[in-house]
């Protein structure tokens, strides 16, 4: 592993409280590290309901001692930051050693219901992992990962969450001099499929690192045999893969494509991670791919769920020497639980879509919700808006659902729909209202956050306040905030591409 840092860690007291269990159970996945300064570090935004579900004091925060801890500057004095090891396949390749190369790990804090959570600054300069990188980041994509890991959050979708961004004062070289900028990010952990490929072929602490991620996550296995019936890293494996079918599910419930689904960003905790190049469908296709980099659609909308069960695979590979006594055994075991992941998936896309047409999350007749699903792809029918015009017809307003779908096509379905409402005893008034309880008016939208982060980085931040309160309330409906609701131009969604920002 690469050496410490030879400069002095310089100190400050803004944040107290932190543990660093995971470096001290597995320090060989470590390397002690120190944040780059900052010329000129500038709070640009904090969240202050997160500040206080950490326990943290929000107005140490916006302190000069809090922004410079914000922005890595200067570590909390109880805290010993890290970069951590780990690998992963980028695009199918493996890539045997990635790790933090541009992230710290300050530590873990407890928040008001007890749940251990990480503390990690991205973009706060070179680490030993960085690969030739520079190790920053720029004010948009930092801006990118708050306002998109927050509106997560407010859909209900397990998520990293985001505590602040810290203008640094230093210019940064993209395509020209961008702003630098650090994000403050929150986990369950920073586990991922990548530590485990990484610790599997490289270290003896496999079997540490399980236990380790099974009391931090899955504490109702810890208790279980490490051999034999109900073999503790079996079921272990079982539990991440049920976590991550749910949580694609509602993924594609929202038409959310992540755009880069390495196996280094397939959390073990069943939490999305790294918001680089992701992006929300407008039009509703299948093959949607918004990332630059993705030139072979590997990572398009409709192949999530085939590369997340690709991912796990990856991760039952690590796992082998755990869950069985001979290689048969384990291969077969693992086999075994990965060939659920599909009919797992499929219960909870189905409950979902079931639940936002009013049906319930009981209802069983995928054929009606394929069936609407061709007629939106069909006609490029608006993800999100498409769910909110339904309930609209029930409330008798066709308009905007014969405007996302000619009458003449989309009638024999409603038909259908409304009958089967019908059968299942549903009113339409008190369904159209739970449906809205469900099915967001704003997300963020690609149009307006490309516009909002421009701003913000030319020195404007109004947009982007604006459309994260829209989108951090996304089922509340506010006239001022009609032009959330309303999908892209063809022409901008026809060309828009989103990037990794690194």
């Amino acid at each position: 592993m690469p050496a410490t840092p030879d400069s002095p860690t310089r100190t400050n007291t803004a944040i107290v409280g932190f543990e660093r269990t995971f470096a001290e159970a597995l320090a060989p996945l470590t390397v002690p590290w120190q944040g780059a300064d900052a010329p000129d570090p500038r709070l640009i935004v904090v969240n202050e309901q997160l500040a206080a579900s950490l326990r943290l004091d929000v107005e140490s925060l916006r302190t000069d001692d809090g922004v410079e801890m914000l922005c890595g500057a200067a570590a909390p004095a109880d805290a010993t930051p890290v970069a951590t090891a780990y690998s992963g396949h980028q695009f199918g390749g493996y890539s045997p050693l990635l790790g933090d190369g541009r992230a710290l790990l300050l530590g873990e804090l407890t928040d008001t219901d007890g749940r251990r959570v990480d503390l990690q600054l991205k973009g706060s300069g070179p680490t030993p992992f960085s690969r030739g990188g520079d190790g920053f980041a720029v004010v948009g994509p930092m801006l990118r990962e708050y306002l998109v890991s927050e509106a997560m959050h407010a859909l209900g979708i397990p998520t990293t969450r985001s505590l602040s961004v810290v203008a640094t004062g230093r210019g940064i070289q993209r395509t020209g001099i961008e702003p630098g900028a650090v994000l403050a990010r929150v986990a369950a952990s920073h586990l991922r499929v990548g530590t485990f490929e990484y610790t599997a072929r490289n270290t003896e602490l496999l079997q540490p690192l399980a236990d380790y991620a099974i009391s931090r996550h899955y504490p109702e296995l810890r208790d279980l045999p490490e051999t034999g019936g109900g073999n503790r890293y079996i079921k272990f494996f079982e539990a991440v893969l049920e976590r991550q079918a749910a949580l694609l599910a509602k993924w594609m419930l929202v038409g959310f494509v992540h755009g880069v689904m390495n196996t280094d960003n397939t959390t073990i905790s069943g939490e999305t991670i790294d918001y680089g190049p992701c992006a929300f469908l407008d039009a509703f296709d299948p093959s949607a791919v918004f990332s630059s980099i993705d030139h072979g659609g590997r990572y398009g909308f409709g192949n999530q769920p085939a590369v997340l069960k690709w991912n796990l695979a990856r991760f039952a590979e690590t796992m082998l020497t755990l869950v069985g006594p001979t290689p048969d055994d384990a291969i077969a075991a693992a086999t075994a639980v990965l060939s659920t992941f599909d009919a797992r998936y499929d219960r909870h896309f189905y409950a979902g879509m079931s639940a936002k047409l009013g049906l319930g999350d009981a209802f069983t007749d995928h054929e009606l919700i394929d069936a609407l699903l061709v007629l939106m792809q069909e006609h490029r029918a608006d993800w999100t808006g498409t769910f909110r015009a339904l309930a609209d017809d029930l409330r008798g307003n066709p308009v905007p659902l014969r405007s996302a779908v000619p009458r003449e096509h989309i009638d024999p379905w409603v038909q259908r729909w409304r009958d089967a409402l019908t059968q299942h005893g549903r009113d339409d008034l008190e369904t159209a209202a739970a449906m809205d309880r469900i099915n967001p008016l704003y997300i963020p939208r690609n149009h307006q956050l490309d516009a909002a982060l421009r701003a913000a980085t030319d020195g404007d931040i109004a947009p982007f306040e604006q459309l994260l309160d829209a989108v951090t309330h996304p089922f509340v409906h506010r006239a001022e905030w009609a032009h959330h609701a309303a999908p892209a131009p063809a022409a901008f969604s026809d060309t828009f591409q989103t990037f990794c920002g690194t």
